[in-house]
């Protein structure tokens, strides 16, 4: 900006396996969401690689991004971004509409049980249920990686651990690779993979060979 530099991720390195549930961990600014929108190809990075799949993304032309985003990424935000003059399978259907293997709509909102409110508006869901028809929407395109920014953020405790508990069954049921991002340090032990990050650059790697469930933690 001007003569001001920022560098919002410096010397980042790390590896996600296919089908882990993995937890970027860290407070405010320390460029987490940086991480997840290179991931996502939403920014690009000014140097260094990123990998998916043996494939160079940072190297992709805009076509090529968009194909990636379009095709391979599911997006989850800390605020749900439904269209509030749809219902939740009409929210839901807009994602399969613009890949190229989804899944039905119906069975993605069973798989985040809101298989009895898929008639129901937006303003006629609770906040949990608004996020798990988000997660629904994301999940409808079989991405191969489910990406999400604070998704329990807005969330109060309880609702927070259902909406974690479907997007830990999507990597665990479903063999998807979902990276959660997250200031709650409580939330570490369920993850395969816990990454830290602090100041702009990762401080801590930790693989974890016997997530506990939900049920098991104190938050």
């Amino acid at each position: 900006m001007g003569e001001v530099v920022i560098c919002a991720a410096n010397d980042v390195f790390f590896q996600v396996k296919s089908g882990e549930l993995c937890i970027i961990l860290g407070p405010s600014g320390a460029g987490k969401t940086t991480v997840l929108n290179l991931l996502g190809g939403i920014d690009t990075a000014t140097s260094g690689r990123i990998l998916f799949n043996g494939k160079d993304i940072t190297a992709m032309n805009d076509l090529e991004l968009t194909d990636y985003r379009r095709h391979k990424i599911g997006f989850v935000f800390q605020f749900y971004n439904l269209i509030p003059n749809l219902t939740a399978i009409e929210n839901v259907e807009l994602a399969r509409q613009v890949c190229k293997s989804p899944l039905e709509p119906e069975e993605a909102l069973r798989i985040v049980g809101l298989q009895d409110r898929i008639h129901n508006f937006p303003a006629q869901l609770s906040g949990g249920e608004q996020q798990r028809v988000a997660i629904a929407r994301a999940v409808c395109k079989n991405p191969d990686l489910l990406l999400c920014d604070e998704p329990t953020g807005a969330l109060d405790t309880e609702t927070g651990k259902t909406v974690l508990k479907v997007l830990a069954d999507v990597s665990r049921n479903m063999g998807k690779t979902v990276i959660i991002i997250t200031h709650n340090s409580l939330l570490a032990p369920i993850t395969d993979r816990l990454i830290e990050m602090k100041n702009r650059a990762i401080i801590k790697e930790h693989l974890e060979k016997s997530p506990l469930e939900l049920e098991g933690i104190q938050w």
